[in-house]
């Protein structure tokens, strides 16, 4: 796709110094611009790089006045940084701005379609499913009966959703994700065999929820594992069966919450997280990097560790930690010379 700097000035409500004509078909950073390319100042450090930059057309604010003659041609406006991004969001909408259904894939009859849909390519969508208005679904990809999507939700290549799962608006799905595979539930015997409990809940996902690849949902044994309103899930997390992630929560990549636990709302939960099962988490909580958590946590606490503690302690165990074997060979060096006046 290629755009005019007058198309962009237009979306941006920006001004053009330069060739109002000027194509560009690809993004680059400024220190990186070739010809037919668009990049963005708004870095002061970055300012050396706009009078050498090859970009065609870079996005600045009003207020940058060029100390040396340029080639690229300005657009500008209030705030780079935000414009570019704008263009970005603007850019994707484009992008998977994708209707119809593609050949070959399997809609059952019995399937209700909103307007404006995409379906891929070997995609699969079972019975009784519902899907919402201009709903994108992109090739190989396996819904299971009795599925609800809401509008405007993206589902991305390879996702699998499965029987009874419900799906709000607004909401993205990566490829390789997951939705509503049994919970890990067994039943040990008296040989010491285990039995499958059955697993027949659901999962409900809320709107404008972000779910990163490869992460798995599992479905509730009963009732529903629920992820709420706005949470941002990375890619590669294990949710397991009846979890219930509270409003606007974001989990980073490799964490895993064990069955039945619930999390508040607003809580920022970093990388390689773990979290064991049928614990409260509050609200407004963070939990650095790494941690084990195997407690139940109070509103606005701060944790690290595994198993995780205050982090203002954390930080001040961690200076012991390190010197430990300078504290030990003090130690010994004290002991010896209290023995030797002995």
């Amino acid at each position: 796709m290629k755009f005019t700097a007058q198309q962009i000035a237009g979306i941006l409500e920006g001004d053009i110094v330069g060739n109002p004509d000027v194509e560009v078909s690809k993004l680059s950073k400024i220190e990186e611009g070739t010809e037919g390319s668009l990049t963005f100042l708004s870095n002061p450090k970055y300012t050396s790089y706009i009078y050498s930059t090859k970009a065609s057309i870079t996005i600045v604010n009003k207020t940058f006045e060029p100390e040396h003659d340029i080639n690229t041609t300005l657009i500008k406006v209030e705030d780079a940084y935000k414009s570019f991004s704008k263009l970005l969001e603007y850019y994707n909408q484009v992008k998977l701005n994708k209707q119809g259904v593609e050949q070959p894939s399997f809609i059952s009859d019995s399937v209700t379609l909103g307007d404006d849909v995409y379906v891929g390519a070997f995609s699969y969508i079972g019975d009784n499913v519902s899907i919402g208005n201009s709903v994108k679904i992109f090739p190989n990809t396996y819904i299971g009966d009795n599925v609800t999507i809401g509008d405007h939700t993206i589902v991305f290549s390879g996702a699998k959703i499965y029987s009874e799962s419900i799906i709000g608006k607004h909401c993205v799905i990566n490829s390789g994700v997951i939705v509503g595979a049994d919970g890990f539930g067994f039943v040990p015997d008296e040989k010491g065999e285990y039995s499958k409990v059955p697993q027949i809940g659901n999962v409900i996902i809320e709107d404008y929820v972000d779910i990163g690849a490869a992460t798995t949902i599992d479905r509730a044994t009963l009732g529903s594992t629920i992820i709420r309103k706005g949470v941002k899930l990375d890619n590669q997390i294990q949710i397991a069966h009846n979890v219930e992630i509270g409003r606007n929560t974001v989990i980073a990549a490799q964490s895993g919450v064990a069955g039945s636990t619930k999390i508040g709302e607003n809580c920022l939960i970093g990388g390689q997280v773990g979290i064991v099962g049928h614990l409260t988490i509050g609200n407004n909580v963070r939990i650095q990097a790494q941690s084990g958590i195997g407690r139940h946590v109070k509103d606005n606490e701060i944790l690290q560790g595994s198993p995780s503690f205050n982090y203002g302690d954390w930080n001040k165990s961690y200076v012991y930690f390190k010197n430990l074997p300078k504290i030990v060979k003090t130690i010994n060096d004290i002991e010896k010379k209290v023995n030797g006046n002995n």
